[in-house]
C-alpha cells in the first residue's frame, strides 16, 4: 500500500509554504513593539481572538489521545477528558477569570504577579517564579506535541518518529518566531478552515458507515472488547484493554468526578492567556470564549468519526485479534535490546522501513500472521500485544482516506498541532523577554538584543521539549504528568492568587517552586505513581508550601492590595478590600459576582451536552442525542439572560498597570 500520492506531498507542501509565508507577511507589523509581538497591539478583533483559541486547543497528539478513549469507551470517552480535552477551563474563562486579567493592562501572567503583589522582594520572586514555571509547563506540553506528531507522521512518511517530528517542528518554529502573536492568529484562522473540512468530511463518512450497518454493537464488541460501548454517561466500571497505563480508567464514574474536581480547580486558577490580556474589552473576554467553545465542538464528531471508522477498520484487517498479541511476542523475542515501552514506536517504524536489519524469522513470522500487507498491519500492533489505541487516527487515514484527498486530512490535523504548538512557544517567549530578560538581565537592551534573545529562547525550549517527548513512553503518559503532576504541583498557589486577599508573593513563590520541585522529583523517582495519587501528593505539598510561605512573610502592601482589588473587583476571601469601595461600585460588584456565580453550571451544562450531542447523533443514538440536546436548550436559554444580558457594554483598558510594577523599558520595541 502507498502511504502517499505525489498529489498528497504537494498539498503538505503548498501548506507548508503558505504558513512560512505568512509569517514573514506579518514580520515588520508584529516587531514594532512588545504588545504587538505577543498580543497583536491589543487591536484584534473578538472573533479573530476566538478562532485562534479553537485552534490553539487542536492538535494531532490530543486529538489521537481522544480518539484513542472514544475507540475503547465510545461517547463516554468525552468524560475521561475532563482532564482536559473537554476544555473545562473555559467555562470559568467566559465567566470571570479571563476578564479578571484583561483589567491588569499587563503584557504576560508573570507581569500580572507585580500588579497583584508589588514590588517587593517576594513579589518580585513571585514574577519570576511564575515565568520560570510557565517554561517548565511549556517544555512538558512541547514533548508531548512532539511525541504524538512524530508517532502520527511517521506512517505516512518513510522517516522515524523522531525524524517526522523534527521536520514538523523545525516548520512551525520558525514562522512563529518571525511574527509573533499576529502570525499566531491569522494562521490559526487559516488552518481552521482546513480544520473544517476534515471535521465534515469524517463526520460523515462515519454516519454513512453507521447508518448503513445492521451489527454495529457487534463489531464494536468484536474490535474493543466492549459490550457497553453505546452508553452515553459514565459507569462505575468499565472494560478497559488488560494491561498497559489504561486500566486506571476502568472505575469510570470516579475518574470522571476526579477529574472534573481537577479541572475546576484549574479553571478557577486560568485566564492568563495572551488572547485575554490582548483582548479590547470584558465584554469581548467574554464573546471571543463563547465562539472558542462552539468552535471547539466540531472537534467531537470528527473524533468520534475516526474511533467509528476505526473499528470497522480494526474488525476487516484483525478478525481474529489474537495474532496481535504474537506479533508483539514475536518482536520482542527477535528485538532482545527492547527494554522500554518508550523505544516501541521508533522499533516499529525501523522493521517496517528497514526490514533487512532485522532477523529474517522476524520479518518471515510478521508476513505469515498478517499477509502481504504486514508492515501496515504493523503499525496498529500495540506494545502489550493489543490494538494499539494511540494509532487508531493515522490508521484510518492511512486506510480509509483516498490518496490525493489524504494529503488534505494530513494537512489539517498537522494544522491542528501547528496552531497549538505556535501559541504554546509564543506565550512562552512572552514570559522569558518580558519577565526575565528585558526585566532584569538587560532593562535597556536594543531591539536586535531583544530579538535575538527571543529567537535564542523558542529555539532553546523547543530542543528541550524535544528531547523529553522523545524518551517518554507514551502520548497518554505526558498528558497524565502535565495535567496531575506538573499541573497539581502550580495549582494551589495560581488559585489562591485571586481568592485570598492574605497570599502574599512570597507564599506563591516558595508555593509554586516546591510544586514544581515535587512534580520533577516525582517524575523522576516515583514514575510508576498512578495519576490520581500523584495530584492528590502534589496538591497536599503545593498547599503546605504556599500557607506556610505566605505567614513567613507579611502581607502584600495595604496600597498595592486597593489598587489591585479597585480595579480587577473578583470574589472570594476579599471582605477588608470589598468594603473599601463606595456603596453603589460595591452594589455593582456583588451583582456581577452574583451571575458570575449563578451562570457557572449552566455554562458547564451547555459546554458538555454541545460537546456530547454531535457524537451520539454521528453513532446514530438518537434517544440519547434527544436528551442530551433538551440539556443544552434549556442550558443554553438561562446562559443569554444570567450571562449574555449582563455582559458589560465596551470597557477598553484605561490604566496602566501600577506604576511600581512599569519598566523602565515597557514601551521599548521589540
Amino acid at each position: 500500500m502507498q502511504n502517499l500520492s505525489p498529489i498528497d506531498y504537494s498539498v503538505i507542501a503548498v501548506y507548508m509554504a503558505i504558513l512560512i509565508g505568512i509569517g514573514f507577511f506579518l514580520k515588520n507589523r508584529a516587531g514594532a513593539s512588545l504588545e504587538d509581538y505577543f498580543l497583536g497591539g491589543r487591536k484584534l478583533p473578538w472573533w479573530a481572538l476566538g478562532i485562534s483559541g479553537m485552534a490553539s486547543f487542536l492538535d494531532i497528539t490530543g486529538t489521537m489521545v481522544i480518539v484513542s478513549f472514544l475507540y475503547m469507551l465510545g461517547p463516554r470517552g468525552l468524560f475521561v477528558e475532563f482532564r482536559g480535552g473537554a476544555t473545562i477551563v473555559l467555562v470559568f474563562m467566559l465567566l470571570w477569570t479571563g476578564k479578571w486579567h484583561r483589567r491588569s493592562g499587563c503584557i504576560t501572567g508573570a507581569e500580572w504577579m507585580a500588579f497583584r503583589f508589588g514590588e517587593g522582594l517576594g513579589a518580585q520572586f513571585a514574577r519570576i517564579v511564575m515565568a520560570i514555571g510557565v517554561m517548565a509547563g511549556t517544555i512538558g506540553m512541547l514533548a508531548y506535541l512532539c511525541k504524538g506528531v512524530g508517532l502520527f507522521l511517521s506512517m505516512f512518511i518513510d522517516l522515524s518518529p523522531f525524524y517526522c517530528a523534527l521536520l514538523m517542528i523545525t516548520v512551525a518554529t520558525l514562522y512563529t518566531v518571525v511574527s509573533g502573536f499576529y502570525g499566531v492568529v491569522f494562521t490559526d484562522i487559516f488552518q481552521s478552515g482546513i480544520i473544517l473540512i476534515a471535521v465534515i468530511t469524517i463526520s460523515i463518512m462515519a454516519a454513512i458507515k453507521v447508518a448503513g450497518s445492521d451489527n454495529f454493537g457487534q463489531l464494536v464488541h468484536q474490535a474493543t472488547g466492549s459490550t457497553d460501548w453505546m452508553t452515553a454517561y459514565p459507569q462505575w466500571k468499565t472494560t478497559m484493554p488488560v494491561g498497559g497505563e489504561y486500566n486506571q480508567f476502568k472505575f469510570l464514574w470516579l475518574v470522571t468526578f476526579f477529574y472534573l474536581v481537577r479541572n475546576v480547580f484549574g479553571g478557577l486558577a486560568s485566564g492568563t492567556d495572551p488572547k485575554y490580556f490582548g483582548a479590547r474589552s470584558d465584554r469581548e473576554c467574554g464573546l471571543l470564549t463563547f465562539l472558542w467553545t462552539w468552535l471547539m465542538m466540531f472537534r467531537w464528531p470528527m473524533m468520534m468519526g475516526f474511533a467509528v471508522l476505526g473499528i470497522y477498520l480494526v474488525h476487516d484487517l484483525f478478525p481474529d485479534t489474537s495474532v496481535l498479541a504474537e506479533a508483539a511476542t514475536l518482536i520482542k523475542h527477535y528485538v532482545p535490546t527492547l527494554t522500554d515501552k518508550a523505544q516501541w514506536g521508533d522499533l516499529i517504524a525501523g522493521i517496517r522501513l528497514n526490514p533487512d536489519l532485522y532477523p529474517h524469522q522476524l520479518i518471515d513470522g510478521l508476513h505469515t500472521l498478517h499477509g502481504d500487507d504486514w508492515s501496515h498491519k504493523l503499525n496498529l500492533v500495540g506494545f502489550e500485544g493489543q490494538v494499539d489505541p494511540e494509532r487508531i487516527l493515522p490508521a484510518v487515514i492511512l486506510f480509509d482516506i483516498p490518496l490525493g484527498f489524504r494529503g488534505l486530512i494530513l494537512v489539517a490535523l498537522i494544522a491542528a498541532s501547528m496552531s497549538t504548538f505556535d501559541s504554546t512557544v509564543n506565550a512562552a517567549a512572552g514570559y522569558f523577554t518580558r519577565d526575565i530578560y528585558q526585566r532584569y538581565l538587560r532593562p535597556q537592551a536594543p531591539n536586535r538584543e531583544l530579538m535575538t534573545a527571543t529567537w535564542i529562547f523558542i529555539v532553546a525550549i523547543v530542543a528541550l521539549g524535544f528531547a523529553f517527548g522523545y524518551l517518554a513512553k507514551s502520548i497518554n503518559e505526558i498528558w497524565d504528568w502535565i495535567v496531575m503532576g506538573l499541573g497539581g504541583g502550580l495549582l494551589v498557589p495560581s488559585v489562591l492568587r485571586l481568592y485570598w486577599w492574605r497570599f502574599n508573593g512570597s507564599g506563591f513563590a516558595i508555593g509554586t517552586v516546591v510544586g514544581l520541585a515535587a512534580a520533577i522529583l516525582q517524575k523522576a523517582f516515583m514514575p510508576g505513581l498512578n495519576g490520581w495519587n500523584t495530584f492528590l501528593l502534589m496538591v497536599a505539598i503545593g498547599m503546605t508550601a504556599s500557607i506556610i510561605g505566605t505567614y513567613l512573610t507579611g502581607p502584600t502592601d495595604p496600597k498595592v492590595l486597593e489598587h489591585f482589588y479597585h480595579i480587577t473587583r473578583p470574589f472570594g476571601l476579599w471582605g477588608p478590600l470589598k468594603h473599601s469601595l463606595p456603596p453603589e461600585q460595591r452594589k455593582a460588584v456583588s451583582r456581577e459576582h452574583f451571575f458570575d456565580i449563578i451562570s457557572t453550571p449552566f455554562v458547564f451544562t451547555w459546554q458538555i451536552s454541545l460537546f456530547l450531542l454531535p457524537m451520539l447523533l454521528v453513532v446514530a443514538d438518537y434517544r440519547r442525542a434527544a436528551i442530551t440536546a433538551a440539556f443544552f436548550s434549556v442550558s443554553l436559554v438561562v446562559m443569554y439572560f444570567t450571562w449574555y444580558r449582563q455582559l458589560p457594554h465596551d470597557e477598553p483598558i484605561s490604566h496602566k498597570p501600577h506604576a511600581s510594577t512599569s519598566d523602565p523599558s515597557a514601551s521599548a520595541p521589540l
